[in-house]
């Protein structure tokens, strides 16, 4: 493709210097990459401008620059006025707008992105449709894997998955829309069929400062102009302010019956929940998940509300629900064969231990001990606040590491000890989470319920800069293995 037709309707385009027809084979994020005529884009990060790393980008490949400021380099420029968002429509262009020839669904919120992803994910296949999923836990095309390091992948890598999915034959791709990716402009140029707005409740402050930024962000994916028809979780406090501004055809779900999708007759246990799914009052029909907690009903109405805005039939959303056994590190219940139970989730933040905590506390025939850290370089105001919900929830708490990153390990620890400590439950604090969860159990008796909360489906642990080996499940089995 000419570098000419990349640059066609681009929006923040200033000028050109050089040859234009020159021919464009890949497009580049990273100036380390190998490449052949490739388009390496000059971004300015937070830490990092990649202006800097233009001419590295050259030599190994790049026949061209887009950036913001031209470089004394001899390969053609483009210069724009917002690299974030020429990017994301520059890398559309190049695989050829995949997402327009797909159905696109978009969930974003605080909380349910990746469960209501794969609720989604497998409605669409019980109607009979070729799925694609990009999230948290990575990316799939149909039941392929795709590895993914971001919850929504930068434009480069997002839009290559876009167009191998429709090669693959992809009808429907249901995706998690994270607040950085909004605030990046990843997605600009996108439109989406359906977009849903799950729940709002503090995280990322370390990113967006205050909540009100954070909210806006959110709210801009629905209210924005990319999304053709929404849906909205009715119950949650932030959705009347988004109601306000609707421009465009929506539906609410939630569990009260002033929504036009609602849950009714709900009966929780530690083998899933059974409730009636309503619609308008009128249509109601039987559903049984297999996972448990009032918060993968929430999630169940959010998948069944994009389904149906997209055309497809009460019985294959049942269908898709009831077909649904697990989704990696959400409350994932793994085989021990112990009296005592282990329970793995990726809640991070308050609002999820909480959930997660109350959960386990509806079936727990005996105690509930969580165990849980917090992430290093991210959000300090939530750790004391996580500390308390554990000290409210949790019968034993044993604090441990998370992913500290650059930070002193034990000083996330002391912060998460001054919520904790005026509860007055009974605490301890192991650092070392290998260690952590061998002492979790070792105390855990019959009827006993460990929560290992915060890592989910991670498989490393981030200490100084360095991702380390660590999955909770294969600690969790070598353990056992130690201990008997």
């Amino acid at each position: 493709m000419k570098l000419s037709a990349l640059c066609e309707g681009l929006p923040y385009l200033l000028e050109t210097q050089g040859n234009l027809d020159t021919e464009i084979e890949s497009v580049v994020s990273s100036s380390k990459e190998k490449s052949r005529n490739g388009l390496f884009f000059c971004i300015v990060g937070a830490r990092f401008d990649a202006h800097a790393y233009a001419a590295e980008a050259v030599a190994n490949g790049c026949a061209a620059l887009m950036v913001e400021r031209f470089l004394p380099l001899d390969v053609p420029q483009v210069r724009v006025s917002d690299g974030r968002a020429a990017m994301a429509r520059m890398c559309a262009a190049f695989y050829g707008w995949p997402s327009r020839q797909m159905k696109m669904c978009g969930i974003t919120g605080t909380k349910g992105k990746t469960t209501t992803s794969y609720m989604f994910k497998s409605i669409c296949e019980a109607a009979g449709y070729k799925c694609g999923l990009i999230g948290t836990t990575g990316a799939l095309i149909g039941s392929k894997k795709v590895a993914s390091h971001l919850t929504t992948p930068d434009p480069a890598e997002l839009q290559k998955m876009l167009r191998d999915m429709l090669d693959s034959g992809v009808e429907v791709v249901g995706m998690e829309v994270s607040a950085h990716a909004i605030d990046m402009h990843r997605l600009d140029g996108m439109e989406y069929d359906v977009g849903c707005f799950t729940n709002f409740s503090q995280d990322h402050l370390d990113y967006f400062q205050t909540m009100d930024r954070y909210f806006e962000t959110k709210k801009s994916f629905i209210t924005g102009g990319q999304v053709r028809n929404a849906t909205l979780n009715a119950d949650d406090d932030a959705v009347a302010a988004i109601r306000n501004e609707m421009t465009i055809p929506n539906i609410t779900y939630g569990i009260s019956a002033n929504s036009d999708l609602y849950a009714r007759d709900i009966e929780i246990s530690e083998n899933g929940v059974d409730f009636k799914m309503s619609l308008h009052g009128a249509h109601d029909f039987p559903v049984h998940l297999a996972m448990t907690g009032m918060f993968n009903v929430y999630n169940a109405m959010a998948a069944a509300s994009c389904a149906m805005v997209l055309g497809i039939d009460t019985e294959s959303i049942r269908k898709g629900l009831e077909a649904i056994q697990s989704v990696p590190g959400r409350i994932e219940m793994l085989q021990t064969n112990t009296p005592y139970k282990i329970i793995l989730d990726y809640s991070h933040s308050p609002d999820a231990l909480k959930n997660i905590l109350k959960t386990v506390r509806q079936f727990a025939r005996g105690r509930v001990i969580a165990l849980f850290g917090c992430g290093g370089d991210r959000d300090h105001a939530k750790r004391p606040i996580m500390g308390r919900i554990g000290g409210q929830l949790a019968d034993f708490c044993v604090l441990t590491s998370d992913n500290p990153r650059s930070e002193d390990p034990m000083q996330i620890l002391k912060s998460i000890e001054e919520g904790i400590r005026p509860t007055g439950k009974p605490y301890t604090v192991i650092e070392n989470r290998r260690e952590a969860i061998r002492y979790a159990m070792t105390i855990a008796q019959e009827g006993d319920i460990i929560v290992l909360a915060g890592k989910g489906h991670e498989t490393y642990q981030e200490i100084m800069g360095v991702k380390r080996p660590f999955d909770e499940k294969t600690v969790v089995r070598e353990l056992l293995e130690e201990m008997q």
